[in-house]
């Protein structure tokens, strides 16, 4: 134990002290003048905005305050495509020089989705599904159908599309919806020749009323009578859904010809009287023949003189 106390009494251990000491220390210095260089103490550099620029911008301002940068993207259906719209880390924090800014912009190309099916829904259902699709409703259109806003057909770029095709989000699909009047229009139907009663059946089927309903004043029993006319006919083509179909029934169904010319609104009736005028110029043609008979008075006559000659003869 002498020793050691000895020993460091001695100029040996107080000069390996001060060289220990000094070593520290120079090894501390060496460290924090390392580590300040390394991490460039006392210099920053504030991020820039670079939320709401384009992508080329934003690129642009990071590369000229000497930072790097990381992209994310992600898809919102109303958003420019290219826009940074969010930055990590934010405006104005003092960052080191070569920092990586990580950037999420919205994708360039819109990820494509299944068409959903929609036929057959409702417009607030058809509605509901394209917006959990990423998609947009772009024109509506009505036409003439019983039911009222339900999905008749989808339209893409103006051409129907089908269940299950890839589309691009944020696609705009045009929807036609019944109007929930059905058609404004219906054809008319042929009732010449049929009974009153499948008469009704017919316009009934048909969207249309009967109206008016004469009688030939030659038909005895109603159950056999059939229709002969029909106004409007069916010439006409179409009527207003709902309208009435006056009828007049007869004993027998006119021909096909007649039947045509039966009805008051076909064009036809002015054709057909032409053709029965004729037989109402055949009288003229009796009138002709008139002279055969007077010519056959004449010839009676000489032989009447014949006789009365022939009894003078006799003496009487």
């Amino acid at each position: 134990m002498s020793k050691v106390i000895q020993y460091l009494q001695t100029a040996t251990f107080r000069k390996n002290l001060i060289a220990a000491f000094v070593a520290i220390i120079c090894l501390f210095l060496a460290v924090y003048v390392g580590l300040k260089i390394y991490t460039k103490h006392n210099e920053s550099i504030a991020v820039p905005k670079i939320k709401g620029l384009h992508i080329n911008a934003a690129i642009q301002a990071l590369e000229n305050a000497g930072l790097e940068y990381q992209i994310d993207s992600v898809y919102q259906m109303d958003a420019k495509p290219g826009l940074v719209i969010e930055q990590d880390p934010e405006q104005g924090f003092h960052v080191k020089s070569g920092r990586t800014i990580y950037l999420t912009i919205i994708t360039q190309v819109a990820p494509e989705v299944a068409f959903p099916n929609i036929k057959d829904k409702t417009l607030i259902e058809a509605t509901a599904i394209l917006k959990n699709h990423n998609l947009k409703i772009g024109d509506t259109s009505y036409v003439a159908d019983i039911a009222r806003d339900i999905v008749l057909d989808a339209q893409f770029a103006g051409q129907s599309i089908r269940n299950g095709r890839m589309i691009p989000k944020g696609s705009r699909i045009d929807l036609v919806l019944g109007n929930g009047l059905g058609a404004n229009e219906v054809e008319i139907p042929n009732l010449i020749g049929l009974p009153l009663n499948e008469a009704k059946f017919a316009l009934t089927g048909a969207g249309l009323g009967l109206g008016t309903v004469t009688y030939d004043p030659n038909v005895t029993d109603t159950t056999t009578a059939v229709i002969s006319v029909q106004s409007p006919g069916i010439e006409k083509g179409l009527t207003s859904l709902g309208a009435k179909i006056d009828v007049t029934l007869s004993l027998t169904a006119p021909s096909p010809t007649t039947g045509t010319s039966g009805s008051l609104t076909t064009p036809k009736p002015q054709v057909n009287p032409t053709q029965v005028n004729p037989p109402a110029t055949k009288p003229t043609v009796p009138a002709k023949t008139n002279n055969p008979p007077a010519k056959a008075t004449n010839t009676t006559a000489p032989a009447g003189q014949k006789k009365e000659n022939k009894s003078s003869s006799l003496g009487f």
